[in-house]
C-alpha cells in the first residue's frame, strides 16, 4: 500500500531561502491556512515522519508541472496570532518582505527537515500523484494550489 505523503506548493523564493535555514537550523517552517489538512495528516501519520513533495510555485523559468523539491514533514504548529512561536528563527528570510506573512496571516506552520532540491531526472510530475482518500490519479496538468494528502509509490 502506498504511504501517505504531502504534496504542497511553496513559492520558489521561500524554498531557496528555506534551504539555508534548514541546513543551519535543522528545520524550516512554512505557513499555511489549511489547518484541516495538517490535523488530518497528523492523525494518519501517528507521529511518524512523512515525505513531502513540493511544487515550486512562482518559478518563471520552469513550465513543467512537477514536484521539484522534497523534505520530511515533522510537525504542524497551530498559532493563535499567526506568527511562528519562534519568530523568524525557522522561517525563510524571504518571508520578511511580505508584511502579513509573519504577523497574523497563517493558521499555523508546517515544519520540515531535510529540505532538498531534486535533480531534474528525479522530479515527479504532479499528475503522477494519487489522492490519498479518493485513490484517483491527478490529471497531467494538475497544479496544486494548497497542501494535499497524497499517496505515492516510488
Amino acid at each position: 500500500m502506498p504511504a501517505i505523503c504531502l504534496l504542497a506548493p511553496v513559492p520558489l523564493e521561500h524554498l531557496e531561502d528555506g534551504l539555508a535555514v534548514c541546513q543551519s537550523k535543522g528545520k524550516v517552517a512554512f505557513g499555511s491556512r489549511a489547518f484541516e489538512v495538517f490535523r488530518e495528516l497528523d492523525t494518519y501519520r501517528n507521529q511518524m515522519p512523512v515525505k513531502v513533495f513540493i511544487y515550486a510555485s512562482g518559478n518563471p523559468a520552469d513550465e513543467r508541472l512537477e514536484a521539484s523539491w522534497t523534505a520530511n514533514y515533522t510537525r504542524w504548529v497551530e498559532v493563535p496570532n499567526g506568527a511562528h512561536p519562534d519568530g523568524m528563527m525557522y522561517r525563510p528570510p524571504s518571508t520578511a518582505k511580505y508584511p502579513s506573512d509573519n504577523k497574523g496571516h497563517w493558521a499555523g506552520f508546517w515544519e520540515v527537515t531535510d529540505l532538498q532540491k531534486l535533480e531534474p531526472a528525479a522530479r515527479i510530475p504532479t499528475g503522477h500523484f494519487v489522492g490519498f482518500k479518493s485513490g484517483k490519479k491527478y490529471k497531467k496538468n494538475f497544479i496544486p494550489e494548497g497542501p494535499l494528502l497524497v499517496a505515492y509509490e516510488a
